[in-house]
């Protein structure tokens, strides 16, 4: 008989006489469906297939000595608190319920199907190389395809950034409201040196949002290109910011359904890899927590916008965070961070924190000095 084994610790416990207790409690349930043991240091495992909760929650409202009820409302919260189950017969059941929903020979389907097919045909060479010394934890300021020409093939771990949104924001010397096609044709030149840089198994992630204005689907676009290029789509996340203020910006067709504005209260980070979706490295240089890693596989991130973005006078920032999140689940300690629109240099002052060596590129004077204050800041070895 197969259970799912709930752990109670013994801070629970308390005030619960376990050995008085644990066998009455014991002869209430069958014991293929429940039945409680004693493990190391204490700690009480609920061993559960399938249960009657009402029937359990009836039994809680019987006249007991104060003890034995503590321990059976104990068992009762444990048991109600799980939520992944199925009902068979008036009871919920707690092992196998999804048993006719497993995939049968998965590797064997997900070969047949042909999984990322669309890169499977990529001619990306495995031999990654090292980033040259002249390019290793710096600031420079230039244009990203030009330098990033300059650079061997399969050199960056991951590539974090936000491309200008040529929405018209104010930026220090770039026109940002340019006609689309010419704006897409030189971000597409950019993205064809990232893909070439990056190292066979890295990763690239692209913050974008829409322009609802323009019904331009950028982060589709965008999207589409990379899978053009034969790299592998990982992953979206939806990055909220919880910025309820523009829906009062506009409108579009007023309280009328002949043309009204969507509003977007999150922007998109789009997740890609090159060759395959494994990176691999020591596990030495991994700096996630379990804590981490589980509240941000959940591909929707809520995230505060960046609050001081007229103190390193720059209009579209993202937010610290939002980098810390992207480089400690997609690369190691070490790893080389690339970002080509460094603008103030978030990427690159969190990439330094963080352990990691950094090249930011970036065309404006004023945005590279101040990346590079920013950068300043950490002294740690790196």
């Amino acid at each position: 008989m197969e259970y799912k084994t709930i752990y109670i610790s013994p801070n629970e416990l308390v005030g619960i006489n376990i050995e008085k207790q644990l066998e009455d409690v014991n002869s209430m349930f069958d014991r293929d469906n429940l039945f409680l043991s004693v493990g190391d240091n204490g700690v009480l495992e609920l061993n559960v297939n399938q249960v009657d909760v009402r029937s359990l929650a009836k039994q809680c409202d019987n006249e007991w000595n104060e003890p034995k009820k503590s321990l059976l409302q104990l068992i009762y919260n444990k048991i109600d608190g799980i939520k992944s189950y199925t009902i068979t017969n008036g009871k919920r059941q707690f092992v196998d319920y999804n048993a006719e929903r497993k995939v049968v020979n998965r590797k064997t389907k997900e070969n047949d199907r042909s999984k990322y097919y669309y890169a499977q045909d990529n001619a990306f060479s495995k031999i990654n190389n090292l980033l040259p010394n002249d390019f290793t934890n710096r600031i420079i300021c230039g244009d990203s395809r030009e330098v990033l020409h300059r650079l061997p093939d399969n050199c960056v771990d991951i590539i974090v950034t936000s491309p200008p949104y040529n929405f018209g924001l104010d930026y220090s010397n770039h026109n940002d409201s340019t006609f689309w096609m010419d704006y897409y044709n030189t971000l597409y030149g950019i993205f064809d040196e990232c893909i070439r840089v990056l190292k066979y198994g890295g990763r690239i992630v692209i913050n974008i949002q829409p322009l609802y204005s323009d019904y331009i689907p950028t982060h589709h676009i965008v999207s589409n290109y990379f899978l053009q290029k034969k790299m592998i789509w990982k992953s979206e996340i939806i990055w909220e910011k919880n910025n309820y203020n523009c829906k009062y910006c506009s409108w579009g067709s007023w309280k009328s359904p002949a043309s009204p504005y969507m509003k977007y209260t999150w922007e998109y980070l789009e997740v890609f890899c090159k060759g395959d979706l494994k990176k691999l490295g020591d596990q030495d240089r991994i700096d996630i927590s379990g804590e981490e890693f589980k509240s941000w596989v959940v591909a929707k991130w809520n995230i505060a916008p960046e609050r001081k973005m007229k103190e390193y006078g720059h209009p579209a920032m993202f937010p610290e965070a939002l980098v810390e999140r992207a480089l400690k689940l997609f690369s190691y300690t070490g790893d080389v961070v690339l970002d080509p629109f460094n603008g103030a240099g978030t990427t690159t002052y969190v990439a330094k924190k963080l352990r990691r060596r950094y090249l930011g590129i970036d065309i404006s004077e004023e945005y590279c000095r101040t990346a590079q204050k920013r950068t300043n800041i950490h002294e740690l070895p790196l």
